[in-house]
C-alpha cells in the first residue's frame, strides 16, 4: 500500500510539472546609467545590487533603459561603449545571474543593427529572446522598436513571438518583460489625457497572441511609476525605477526601488522594495 501511495504522489508531482518549485527574482527597471558624475548613477546601481544580494533571488531581470546612450552623437561611440562596459563589469562582479530588456534609451542610433540596438546586443543580449526557469517561461520583448514614428513590436518580432508560443505548453506559466508598457494609466492619471507614448501602439494585437496561453504576469518599465493593473486574469506591473526621478529623488511618490517577485508553484506574489538610495545621497 505504501509503495502504491508513493507512486501516486510521484505521478501527481509530475502532472503539476516543475512549476511547483519556489524561487524569487528581482526586476530592475530604468537604471539610466549615465556620464553625470553628480547623479552618481553607478553608485546607485551598486547600492541596489548589494541590497538585492540579501534577498535570495535566482536572478535579476532588467526592464530597460539600462544606460543612457540614445542621445549621444556619432562621434561619441567610445562614450557609449564605456557606459555599456562599465555596466557589464559591475554586473559581472555582482555574482548574480542577469537577463536584460532593451529600452528606448539603450539604443545607440549610430551603431549597427535595426533600431540602434547594436551595442545592446554586443554587450548584453539580443533585443528579444526567451528562457525557461524552473517551469516558468520568460519572454523578453523589445517594445521600443519604431514603426511609423511610434513605439511598436515589429512584424519580424511578432512572428518570432508566434513561433515561441507555438512551442510553449498551453498550461506553462508565462512572464513577459516589456519596457514600453502594454497598459499604463500614467498620463490619464497625472496629466489628464492619454498619449500613445504611454504604451506601444500594437499592444492589443500582441496581447491577443497570448489568449490561448497561460500568461500570468507582465512586467513593464518606462514610466518610472509604480502601477498595478489586473485585466482578464493577467497582472500588469509597471515597476517603478532604480533611478526614480532620473537620480534626483522620488518620482510622483515612487522611490528608487526594484520589484521582487516570489514564485510559488503556479502562483506568485510581489513587493516593491526601496533599496535605500536616499541614505547614500545624504
Amino acid at each position: 500500500m505504501k509503495k502504491i501511495l508513493i507512486t501516486l504522489l510521484l505521478l501527481g508531482s509530475a502532472a503539476f510539472g516543475i512549476a511547483q518549485e519556489q524561487f524569487s527574482f528581482a526586476y530592475f527597471t530604468d537604471l539610466h546609467l549615465n556620464t553625470n558624475e553628480k547623479a552618481n548613477s553607478f553608485n546607485g546601481l551598486e547600492q541596489a545590487i548589494n541590497h538585492v544580494k540579501g534577498k535570495q533571488v535566482d536572478f535579476v531581470l532588467t526592464g530597460g533603459d539600462n544606460v543612457d546612450v540614445d542621445g549621444l552623437k556619432e562621434q561619441q561611440l567610445e562614450t557609449a561603449k564605456e557606459l555599456f562596459q562599465r555596466y557589464k563589469s559591475i554586473v559581472d562582479r555582482s555574482g548574480l545571474k542577469w537577463f536584460y530588456t532593451i529600452g528606448n534609451h539603450d539604443r545607440y542610433w549610430h551603431s549597427e543593427g535595426e533600431h540602434g540596438a547594436g551595442l545592446f546586443s554586443n554587450y548584453l543580449n539580443q533585443p528579444y529572446y526567451s528562457f525557461d526557469h524552473k517551469g516558468w517561461k520568460f519572454i523578453v520583448l523589445n517594445s521600443a522598436e519604431i514603426c511609423n514614428g511610434k513605439y511598436c513590436i515589429s512584424d519580424k518580432q511578432k512572428n518570432w513571438l508566434i513561433s515561441i508560443l507555438s512551442n510553449t505548453p498551453a498550461d506553462q506559466p508565462i512572464v513577459v518583460s516589456s519596457h514600453v508598457p502594454f497598459l499604463s494609466l500614467y498620463y490619464p492619471v497625472l496629466e489628464g489625457y492619454y498619449t500613445d507614448a504611454d504604451t506601444f501602439t500594437n499592444q492589443m494585437e500582441v496581447r491577443s497572441l497570448f489568449d490561448k496561453y497561460n500568461l500570468k504576469l507582465v512586467l513593464q518599465g518606462h514610466q518610472h511609476l509604480y502601477e498595478e493593473i489586473k485585466v482578464k486574469g493577467v497582472q500588469y506591473i509597471t515597476a517603478g525605477a532604480i533611478s526614480a526621478n532620473w537620480w534626483s529623488g522620488a518620482f510622483h511618490g515612487t522611490e528608487e526601488g526594484y520589484l521582487k517577485v516570489n514564485i510559488q508553484g503556479n502562483d506568485f506574489t510581489w513587493e516593491y522594495v526601496d533599496y535605500g538610495w536616499e541614505v547614500v545621497k545624504k
